[in-house]
């Protein structure tokens, strides 16, 4: 075994450069609101796909023939306005300046498509504000970001007096699962923030708090 190696497979060297990689992640992360002074950042950080199929972070706010008649641009100027309007939509995270992360998050009645969920159902009457979806920027990816940004999220909403936070992972069924099935977050990232399972309606959906 030369000097360098380890068990694992992994070389001191590179192990010490892949600590620095993601510490580096989380050591300059910075989270703010989406307000409209930050449009620019979220068009920067979605691309001209709108991060997925021209979606621009509105498929829950709308019932599923209304999102796939208004794909793309449409889409896109529904967000700028509700924007402008100073709607709660979600968080933006940066590193060094730049948008690398998004975290759609809002009071659960805003999300049209979440309300008419068989198996993501309201478990109670108590008011939530719900997590939907993420966006992270493909560099940033399996790093742990999105675990930081749900203790991003849990500040921003204990700021606007939120007393219980909801979200609707997956569990994955591989550990090369596409990002694009992965967009509700993973169950696992979750339980790391702190979030604890209340209900799975469906046993592949499970339901998770965070009591603020």
């Amino acid at each position: 075994m030369g000097a360098c190696e380890r068990r694992d497979g992994i070389d001191s060297n590179r192990r010490l450069i892949i600590f620095k990689e993601m510490t580096a992640v989380s050591g300059k992360l910075t989270f703010h609101p989406f307000t409209k002074e930050r449009w620019k950042d979220f068009e920067r950080l979605f691309g001209e796909r709108g991060a997925c199929g021209g979606c621009w972070c509105m498929s829950w706010r709308l019932a599923r023939a209304n999102f796939e008649r208004q794909k793309g641009e449409k889409n896109k100027r529904a967000m700028k306005a509700l924007v402008a309007k100073g709607e709660q939509i979600g968080i933006i995270a940066y590193q060094n300046g730049t948008p690398v992360g998004w975290c759609a998050v809002a009071p659960r009645e805003k999300y049209v498509k979440l309300e008419n969920a068989r198996v993501l159902k309201r478990i109670d009457d108590n008011p939530v504000w719900s997590i939907p979806c993420f966006f992270i920027a493909k560099e940033f990816r399996r790093q742990g970001l999105s675990v930081e940004m749900l203790k991003g999220v849990v500040s921003h909403c204990k700021k606007n007096g939120v007393k219980i936070l909801e979200a609707y992972p997956i569990i994955p069924y591989s550990s090369n699962m596409p990002a694009a099935f992965a967009w509700t977050g993973i169950l696992s990232s979750f339980k790391k923030a702190g979030f604890v399972e209340e209900k799975r309606w469906s046993k592949a959906r499970p339901i998770v708090r965070y009591y603020i």
